[in-house]
């Protein structure tokens, strides 16, 4: 059953189309090296091209027979050739084929999920040199911290992407190798010829040495990037979740005209996509972790893996491309409540100074010690009385024989805190 989030695009990369399309280009393209070395006639080689198709119904048919997918293939092909049939399939074993397929069908998977990544990327630098300028409060263990812009945080998310576009990459030509070797890789029935021919005209490269299946470490490679793809996702989405708590609210995910919240409050706007990220990059770690157990088989193989792969392979891209193109809908739709973050960042009265003023006393010649004493001093009484904290630092004689009213008035400077946004921002390609 094809999943509700599921994109036509991709989805149209792991029909069974597209799968039995992609295992009779391969057997034509043996039967095309076969024939380059003189052990296929040319007349055969011309019949076998001309004929050579096949029915999904009597492919389902045979394989309710035989209970084997890639001889079902086989045999519905040869019932439409006839003949010359021989030649098909000629010192091949099915993952010969199986597993060349597949990596024609991750590249194309990889090349939609690339073009996802580049265009959240380019909606997150979007959005960062949008709100480069929009302060707010950093928090660190949930707790506020010290100053930061919206903008930076967004930069943050734009260089992980970055990573991720890499790490795609790498992962794309990780599983772009096919594999021609017979039963179990030894080339006993067919020229290392074969394979070199196949591969090229498909874009991919050989494997350096195969069994009966290429290694399952390479797929595993593949569903591992996926994950950490939905994780950075997963992080995105949660930090967007808990700015958007009623106590914060400095930004919203889009809500619609229409859409409801609640079935029972009416006033409720929730993170309902967000929430399904974080929730749905926990499935692609599960496959990843399939991905990991599919490594360890038996001997030159056996098909534990294969019945893990028809799910995990398909459905992993499947959900990587809807996460990606929903998410980027969350940030060009994104709500962003600058006032809100102001207020938010004076709530404690200026507490998110207090390094500030620490390293100025630091400066005029207090050991460390000593001048965190005085400044936790005041920090936790404002914490706890609600007061101002400049107001309090001032009218401590101790710290006022070390700082003048100007210094102290210093230390509260926004402009200070963010003076080297410019640099960061160009660090990242900003």
């Amino acid at each position: 059953m094809i999943p509700r989030y599921a994109r036509p695009r991709m989805v149209s990369v792991w029909e069974p189309q597209s799968r039995y399309a992609a295992w009779l280009r391969i057997e034509l393209l043996a039967c095309e090296a076969w024939a380059e070395l003189g052990v296929i006639p040319r007349e055969a080689l011309a019949v076998i091209q001309k004929r050579a198709g096949y029915d999904l119904d009597r492919i389902q048919e045979i394989e309710r027979e035989v209970r084997h997918d890639v001889v079902a293939f086989v045999s519905a092909v040869a019932e439409r050739v006839g003949p010359e049939a021989r030649y098909i399939h000629f010192g091949l074993t099915s993952y010969d084929v199986v597993d060349t397929a597949l990596a024609v069908h991750l590249q194309q998977a990889a090349d939609i999920l690339l073009e996802d990544l580049e265009a959240l990327s380019l909606t997150l630098a979007d959005l960062a040199r949008r709100h480069k300028h929009t302060i707010m409060i950093g928090r660190t263990h949930g707790i506020h911290a010290e100053p930061v812009t919206f903008g930076l945080k967004l930069a943050l998310w734009y260089s992980e992407v970055e990573r991720n576009l890499d790490r795609l990459r790498r992962a794309r030509e990780t599983v772009a190798y096919g594999k021609l070797s017979g039963a179990v890789g030894t080339f006993a029935h067919l020229p290392l010829f074969v394979e070199q021919y196949v591969c090229a005209k498909l874009g991919l490269k050989p494997a350096l040495i195969s069994s009966q299946i290429l290694s399952r470490d390479r797929h595993a490679e593949f569903l591992l990037t996926l994950a950490l793809i939905g994780t950075s996702l997963d992080k995105f989405a949660t930090e967007i979740r808990h700015l958007q708590r009623t106590e914060v609210r400095e930004v919203e995910e889009p809500f619609v005209e229409g859409q409801k919240g609640s079935s029972a409050m009416p006033h409720k706007r929730n993170p309902v996509v967000c929430e399904q990220v974080s929730g749905l990059a926990r499935l692609l770690r599960s496959y990843a972790q399939s991905g990991l157990e599919n490594v360890p088989l038996w001997h030159e193989r056996d098909i534990s893996h294969s019945s893990v792969e028809r799910v995990i392979l398909p459905d992993a891209t499947i959900l990587l491309d809807y996460l990606l193109v929903r998410f980027r809908e969350v940030l060009e739709g994104l709500r962003v409540y600058p006032d809100r973050m102001r207020r938010n960042l004076e709530m404690t009265g200026g507490l998110v100074f207090s390094e500030a003023v620490l390293l100025a006393l630091v400066g005029k010649g207090l050991s460390r010690e000593d001048a965190y004493r005085l400044v936790q001093r005041h920090a936790m009484k404002a914490w706890e009385s609600g007061e101002a904290f400049k107001p309090l630092l001032l009218g401590d004689p101790e710290i006022c024989r070390h700082l003048s009213s100007d210094e102290v008035e210093s230390c509260f400077d926004m402009g200070y805190h963010l003076r080297h946004l410019d640099e960061i921002f160009a660090r990242v390609g900003l």
